[in-house]
């Protein structure tokens, strides 16, 4: 039903949800075989992850075609704009636990296992790990995460949260931009914001690496070492999926889509970038300054 007709709109039969479920299915199935040792678990996951990445721009495709051509109405933009924010909201939740796992770790686990904080925790040090002195950033007691050097805040780290808030600025005057129908405007901030973007992940491989081959800091260095890792880690694959997001959003631009009235496409993106953006400060001050 189109938009034209005023009536509520109903989505027609489509293949890509049944595709991208077979694509998961066959992915985590390849992953969980690898991580085990099997050969045909590697083949598999990339295979699942070609039909993932078939499927996206399938499915995606087709949703921009019904966009550009009027298809939808008020009630699915209203509908969108719901789907995003819970999606947003699902990945402060994913966020917010490995946080708690730091914060518990730092602590409660940590002060406890050093016989500290009271509760029985002077037995738990004496019987399971006595003699062990809670320190944070700790590799865990007999130094079992081995000997590493912490990451500290100046340097890269730095250097990247500068990157992200630069380029929060310039999403922000894309915006700014097609509200005012200025498309080419639009796509030049967007262009400097894909670039930040890209710049910072750049820039987190080469912390990686830094860490790995200098400071010996490594996955398996304790619960700093883990802590670090997936929260770093993840985050890195998030503003990787939001430039993305952001250069397919500028290449639609040149092409000629958006008004002033019609960005929803660009809103999402907008609103992801920010959330990767604030995601990164509570990192800078919990990861790396305290």
């Amino acid at each position: 039903m189109s938009a034209a007709t005023g009536g509520y709109y109903i989505p027609h039969a489509a293949k890509w949800p049944i595709v991208g479920s077979i694509a998961l299915f066959i992915l985590f199935m390849g992953l969980g075989s690898w991580l085990n040792g099997s050969d045909v678990g590697k083949i598999a996951f990339y295979i699942g992850c070609a039909i993932l990445v078939y499927m996206m721009f399938g499915w995606f495709g087709t949703v921009i075609k019904e966009s550009e051509s009027g298809t939808y109405n008020s009630q699915v933009d209203q509908s969108f704009r719901l789907c995003m924010m819970w999606f947003i909201f699902s990945e402060v939740m994913f966020f917010a636990a490995f946080f708690g796992a730091l914060f518990y770790a730092r602590t409660f686990s940590g002060p406890w296992l050093g016989g500290l904080g009271g509760g029985g925790a002077d037995v738990t040090n004496a019987v399971l790990w006595q003699g062990y002195d809670y320190v944070w950033p700790t590799n865990g007691p007999d130094d079992i995460g081995g000997k590493f050097k912490p990451m500290g805040w100046f340097g890269l780290p730095l250097i990247n949260t500068l990157l992200l808030l630069s380029s929060g600025f310039t999403c922000t005057m894309a915006h700014h931009a097609i509200k005012d129908g200025l498309r080419k405007k639009m796509v030049w901030w967007l262009a400097a914001t894909v670039a930040l973007g890209f710049i910072f992940v750049a820039c987190q491989a080469l912390e990686y690496y830094e860490a790995y081959y200098h400071y010996n800091l490594q996955l398996g260095s304790g619960i700093y070492g883990s802590t670090f890792f997936m929260l770093t880690g993840f985050h890195g694959f998030h503003v990787s999926m939001g430039a993305i997001m952001l250069l397919v959003v500028m290449l639609r631009g040149m092409k000629g889509h958006f008004t002033a009235d019609n960005h929803f496409a660009f809103e999402a993106a907008a609103w992801y970038w920010h959330f990767v953006d604030v995601v990164w400060l509570g990192l800078f001050v919990f990861v790396y300054l305290f």
